[in-house]
């Protein structure tokens, strides 16, 4: 792949930053056609691990999409946003997601008008990767959060408002793709280079947890680096939530999507999404077909269907939307490749057929 991916339009993209907190931002998309456009409803994108404001570059095939239509996509950076991630948590990240919802809401309803009932403005939540988990930890976990860190001393729980449809795109393990790059090294880091660097964090982050320690202790970079990207500060908590070391049978808090996750483990995730009611209409998974960070003994159809059942508890609800659920053709993670034009193509198609159903 080259640096600059061809499908980054030259010249940028024009919209209109938002601060939805004092300090964290969301960009609204709007070129001089979608501008003049009336478009009452929004699609809020979550990007993944290390991603930051506007860094997945498929979001631009979506703004073309929506342009004729009555959508506009956002964008949002949260606090854990670029090297962040590795000290972030997803309570955290799923109070600022509803702190931008809530702001998108009014705008939109000062904007355009809260709408007649039965046609008010509506949210999408769309996540990439991690943002994955974030759409699903929003919709399943207690509302508003019952957690208190002591970790994150600072974070004041809110209510999350309902959302009208999620979307998640590549729904990768963290566990799973460390895995991998066990078995197969990364870029020019063998395979026994990235085990020796991965035993001794995981007996670092073990000797926090045991001597109660865990809240504070950061890995070292010199060992960090050696799996992650570089200088990417990682705390013991964190990296433990990733890769779980206790599964299948007691998950970390991030390990959502793993394969081996038994169908008692997904009821208390993906199971949950009903009774939670924070989803009002359905939810549609996308993974990529040729995603690098799945290992190859994973069959991605099967652990969608998977999925699907537990959402819909085996029939009795509706919620899962396997029409526009899916693998998507030779799709790389990101679709960033420089040969990924027809799947760009195929998940933009997907995701504005989805919004129709809305």
């Amino acid at each position: 792949m080259s640096k600059y991916s061809k499908f980054w339009p030259k010249g940028g993209m024009s919209g209109i930053l938002h601060h939805y907190t004092e300090t964290l931002v969301t960009f609204e998309y709007a070129s001089a056609t979608s501008a003049a456009a009336r478009q009452p409803h929004s699609i809020l994108f979550l990007g993944g691990l290390g991603d930051g404001l506007a860094s997945t570059s498929y979001t631009s095939d979506l703004v073309r999409a929506l342009q004729p239509t009555d959508w506009s996509l956002f964008i949002l950076n949260l606090s854990s946003a670029g090297q962040a991630w590795g000290v972030g948590h997803l309570d955290r990240d799923t109070d600022e997601v509803a702190q931008c919802i809530n702001y998108i809401r009014e705008y939109k309803d000062a904007k355009f008008g809260p709408g007649s009932p039965g046609s008010h403005n509506k949210i999408v939540l769309m996540g990439h990767s991690t943002g994955s988990q974030c759409v699903l930890h929003y919709l399943y976990r207690p509302n508003p959060h019952t957690s208190t860190p002591s970790f994150d001393p600072w974070l004041e729980h809110c209510l999350r408002p309902a959302i009208d449809g999620a979307i998640m795109q590549a729904p990768v393990s963290d566990r799973e793709a460390i895995m991998w790059v066990l078995r197969h090294g990364i870029g020019d880091r063998s395979p026994e280079s990235c085990q020796e660097a991965y035993a001794e964090m995981e007996k670092l982050a073990r000797a926090a947890q045991r001597d109660g320690t865990l809240d504070g202790a950061m890995l070292p970079l010199s060992l960090t680096d050696r799996i992650y990207p570089a200088n990417t500060p990682i705390s013991c908590r964190r990296f433990l939530s990733l890769v779980s070391p206790d599964s299948p049978h007691t998950p970390g808090e991030d390990d959502l999507f793993s394969s081996d996750l038994a169908d008692e483990q997904l009821a208390k995730t993906f199971g949950r999404v009903a009774q939670g009611g924070l989803l009002k209409g359905k939810m549609a998974m996308l993974h990529s077909g040729a995603d690098q960070a799945v290992p190859d003994w994973v069959n991605k159809q099967e652990l969608l269907d998977k999925w699907g059942r537990a959402v819909d508890h085996n029939g009795e609800y509706s919620i899962w939307d396997a029409e526009h659920s899916g693998v998507i053709p030779n799709a790389s993670h990101a679709l960033s490749n420089d040969d990924q034009a027809e799947p760009r193509r195929w998940l933009s198609d997907r995701v504005l057929s989805f919004l129709k159903n809305v």
